[in-house]
């Protein structure tokens, strides 16, 4: 007989809650491998395929595509061990073919949910649903008030925090007149409500089976909001407000477009606001001669050959040079414990890079810059931009950063006062190199000139140490021989 099993929206890594969904990779009555693609979903890090851990019928699918699921909400059931799509089922039930239902992953799965995450080891229990006969009616539920009573727009039943099925009258927190449990997953989800304020008992969750999101929450905070600017006005006010400026003004507010802080732009703006708020970050800047180091650059490619292996760029040897400089000036390479009162000095460099993508801006991390040659470097950096443009990352390449280089040079840009990526202590920015008028060696010349600027954390260290850091950067970019000693 086919087993009904349900696959739940896992854990996609580093503090990640919830993911909205992109695209659907299979229908209902598709038949499905094991570890086969089912949906591709959008987290705050990126653009992720999640493979099911079942091979069977695909009966059932919650949640259309642009829909933000939590982690743990249902994805899709699959009938394992059949050969064809039960009669019965549909997108909007599961579980209702006559056959015993598993709400929890048995042991047959693979495992591999996610690549580098996975679903881990199978419980030792699990929890089956037997199965009614068509047109049982089921145990005699306690009485319930009669607006509770009225037939729900949703499911009958939620599934809260994994917790066994609670009655839709219950989301909110109104079976039999007593306060019940709320339909919430997400802890950042229930920090948003206690921030503004908001009784999630008296939302009504727009997620599967009447989840509360993060959407549900912002809707509710939008809505004090225009009532409290709604309340009645002084008389004076009323007549000001019946200008035709007024008119006008009230007029484009409502025309305004709306987008929601979310995906990769709501985890960007979330980390800049937080080292904004909790970084007291301080800025350097130095014009440096790069024309040596350009040269450099064409000498080592021509060296190469034309089928000699790719081409070192200038991000490569910058990034090079960024290794070094942060040997000698360790400092930089380091976060801060604000709950310990402590600096804790990281042993390797994990060097990311901002790259731009038709997503936003994303930071990818080359892993063990400090163990790397510049052409090593070049090769991942071309790597993993290759993966970005794509919307191909994982989380776990663009998470655990230990100092950022900001090539914004690419933009036409020539200075900047980059903004600290939380948790790290520093940011070198690079704008673009271009031929200047210059003092070289007693002599106006035109050479290849280049800002480069170092945003830091003051609690890590002082100006001295940040001014030498980057005077070394500097240094190496006008004579890259001295690199030599480091290589």
């Amino acid at each position: 007989m086919a087993q009904v099993l349900e696959f739940k929206l896992p854990d996609l890594g580093e503090g990640l809650t919830e993911a909205e969904i992109v695209r659907w990779l299979v229908e209902v009555g598709d038949v499905v491998a094991i570890d086969q693609p089912v949906v591709e979903v959008e987290t705050a890090k990126a653009m992720v395929e999640v493979p099911c851990p079942y091979g069977g019928v695909v009966t059932a699918r919650f949640g259309e595509e642009g829909t933000e699921l939590p982690v743990g909400a249902p994805l899709l059931t699959v009938a394992v061990g059949a050969t064809e799509a039960p009669a019965s089922s549909s997108p909007a039930s599961s579980g209702e073919d006559g056959a015993s239902s598993a709400v929890d992953e048995p042991s047959a799965g693979s495992g591999n949910v996610l690549v580098g995450y996975g679903t881990g080891a199978p419980t030792a229990r699990r929890r089956r649903i037997r199965p009614e006969r068509v047109g049982a009616t089921a145990a005699p539920a306690p009485a319930v008030p009669a607006a509770a009573q009225a037939p729900a727009p949703a499911a009958a039943s939620v599934f809260v925090s994994g917790s066994a099925p609670v009655a839709a009258g219950e989301v909110n927190g109104e079976a039999n007149g007593r306060p019940g449990p709320v339909a919430v997953i997400s802890p950042l989800v229930r920090r948003l409500a206690r921030q503004h304020e908001i009784d999630l008992r008296g939302l009504t969750g727009s997620g599967p089976d009447g989840l509360i999101l993060r959407s549900d929450v912002d809707s509710a905070i939008r809505r004090a909001g225009e009532a409290v600017e709604a309340e009645p006005r002084t008389a004076a006010a009323s007549v000001a407000a019946e200008a035709p400026t007024a008119v006008r003004a009230g007029a484009a507010a409502q025309d305004a477009e709306r987008i929601p802080l979310r995906g990769v732009r709501g985890a960007v703006a979330d980390k800049l606001s937080r080292s904004r708020t909790e970084i007291p970050d301080a800025t350097c800047w130095v014009d440096a001669d790069a024309t040596e180091l350009m040269a450099a650059r064409a000498a080592m490619n021509a060296a190469s050959g034309p089928s000699g292996g790719p081409k070192v760029s200038v991000l490569a040897l910058l990034a090079r040079i960024c290794t070094a400089a942060l040997a000698r000036y360790p400092e930089l390479n380091s976060t801060v414990d604000t709950a310990a009162r402590e600096i804790v000095r990281l042993p390797g460099v994990h060097l990311g890079f901002a790259a731009q993508t038709e997503r936003g801006l994303v930071v990818p991390v080359v892993r063990d810059a400090h163990t790397r040659n510049a052409e090593s470097i070049g090769a991942e950096i071309a790597r993993l931009t290759e993966l970005a443009r794509t919307g191909k990352l994982s989380p776990a390449q663009l998470t655990g950063g230990t100092f950022t280089l900001n090539n914004y040079g690419v933009f036409g840009v020539d200075g900047s006062t980059p903004i600290i990526n939380h948790p790290e202590a520093a940011m070198l920015g690079v704008g673009r190199i271009m031929p200047k008028p210059w003092v070289h060696n007693g002599e106006l010349a035109v050479r290849q000139v280049v800002q480069l600027s170092l945003t830091f954390d003051h609690r890590v260290c002082d100006g001295g140490t940040a001014g030498g850091f980057l005077r070394y950067v500097a240094d190496c970019v006008e004579r890259p021989a001295v690199l030599l000693r480091t290589l």
